[in-house]
C-alpha cells in the first residue's frame, strides 16, 4: 500500500488558493512565472539569554509550538568592531 506523502498546510494553501490568486492578479500566462515558496525560516532573537540558559530552552519550546518541529538553538559569535577607514 502506498501512503500519501505529507504536505504542510502552508504548501497546500499556497498551491490551492494563493497560486490562483497570483495568476489572476498579475496575469501570468506560464505556470513557471508564478513565484514559488522555497523555504520558510523562523528566527528568534534572545538578547537576555547570554547569561541564562533556561531562557534559551523556554524560547526553543515556544518556537517548537509555533513551528510544529524542534528548533536547533545556536549562538552567534561576538561582533567585532569594524576598523575605521
Amino acid at each position: 500500500m502506498a501512503e500519501t506523502a505529507y504536505v504542510p498546510r502552508l504548501r497546500a494553501q499556497f498551491d490551492t488558493e494563493i497560486r490562483g490568486k497570483l495568476v489572476e492578479k498579475f496575469g501570468y500566462t506560464n505556470p513557471m512565472q508564478v513565484p514559488a515558496l522555497e523555504k520558510v525560516v523562523l528566527n528568534m532573537g534572545i538578547g537576555e539569554a547570554v547569561n541564562d540558559r533556561k531562557k534559551v530552552e523556554l524560547a526553543a519550546a515556544d518556537l517548537a509550538l509555533i513551528a510544529g518541529q524542534r528548533s536547533r538553538p545556536s549562538s552567534c559569535a561576538r561582533a567585532r568592531p569594524s576598523a575605521p577607514r
